[in-house]
């Protein structure tokens, strides 16, 4: 009887035992458990940028962290020291290398990188672009602003501010998909709805705080009668607010700037820059790391042709001014 019975006891243990490993196994590899998506720390996903140190990337970081704790996956953040394609692209070499399971990637230049994001994705890496898109790429899905669309808004902005009329100009990265984008909304708005307005130039700040600074000053003196300059990205903005201080301007020349750097926040409060397109960089970090753990874990398949993610999601863009920028300091 008490052999009988510890045959029982055995036979429970056992199949107990079995319904416990195959619902671990089921819930690790449809990365399901109690209806929440889990994953575990083996798994490695990889950001990977340029010019790691400034300030704009911290917040898509943040995202991507914040995603890594709900889904208790583990991240690294690589990317290039100076703005150069060719760093970059070592940088991603090295990652792929590595056989993460997928990364994020922003890249400086739509097509250059496309060799390397390709070999990426054929090696079975999901891959997902965002705040700068290659678009010719097999990379799946961006994620990032509508460029155009905020070109759009700061045209607006910039009327508003010079009275619908003068000579502006910008500052920007020519090369840079997204910020060929938020030139060209820019100069089409102020062509089609504002013809008073004139952009007289469109220069290359090249992303460099002491460059543009040095560019901003040839366009004011090659302008005598500029009202306004817009500035695609931050580092730029601080540098056209810098010599817009050391030329006397800054009653003359309105500025509208681009992101929420502490240098752009505190020359808005000093009355220097005027206005700054925010971007939605949190949702970009976050929901980049989103949709690399569906393709990762099988929730949507990696096939381009069939896959539910959508190729393109606008984190959107909302206007800082005086008024509103204390909120955009970090809390």
């Amino acid at each position: 009887m008490k052999k009988l019975l510890f045959v029982y006891l055995l036979l429970i243990c056992l199949f107990v035992l079995y319904i416990y490993n195959y619902q671990v196994e089921r819930s690790t590899k449809h990365a399901w458990s109690d209806n929440e998506l889990v994953g575990n720390m083996d798994e490695t996903y990889v950001m990977v940028t340029f010019m790691v140190g400034i300030d704009y990337w911290k917040r898509a970081l943040k995202g991507f962290e914040d995603a890594a704790e709900a889904l208790n996956v583990a991240i690294e953040y690589r990317g290039s020291t100076q703005y150069d394609i060719h760093e970059e692209m070592t940088v991603l070499e090295q990652v792929i290398a590595k056989n993460p399971a997928g990364i994020a990637i922003s890249t400086m230049d739509p097509e250059r990188l496309n060799p390397v994001i390709n070999k990426a994705v054929e090696a079975g890496i999901p891959v997902v672009m965002f705040d700068a898109d290659a678009p010719e790429s097999k990379a799946y899905s961006f994620l990032g602003t509508d460029n155009y669309k905020a070109g759009v808004e700061a045209a607006h902005k910039m009327a508003e501010l010079v009275g619908e009329k003068g000579e502006v100009g910008v500052i920007t990265l020519p090369h840079q998909l997204n910020h060929k984008e938020r030139t060209k909304g820019f100069q089409d708005t102020i062509f089609m709805e504002y013809p008073d307005i004139e952009v007289v130039a469109v220069k290359d700040g090249r992303g460099d705080q002491v460059i543009s600074k040095e560019v901003a000053e040839t366009m004011i003196k090659e302008n005598p009668n500029l009202a306004g300059i817009f500035v695609t990205e931050a580092n730029g903005g601080v540098g056209v607010g810098q010599a817009i201080v050391a030329n006397n301007l800054k009653d003359s020349i309105k500025i509208i700037s681009f992101d929420t750097d502490k240098g752009t926040l505190d020359m808005i409060k000093d009355d220097v820059i005027s206005a700054t397109i925010a971007q939605g960089t949190w949702e970009m970090g976050y929901w980049s790391l989103q949709f690399l753990f569906h393709l990762q874990h099988g929730i949507f398949e990696q096939d381009n042709k069939n896959a539910p993610l959508p190729r393109y999601v606008d984190t959107g863009v909302t206007i800082v001014t005086k008024e509103n920028v204390n909120s955009y300091y970090p809390q």
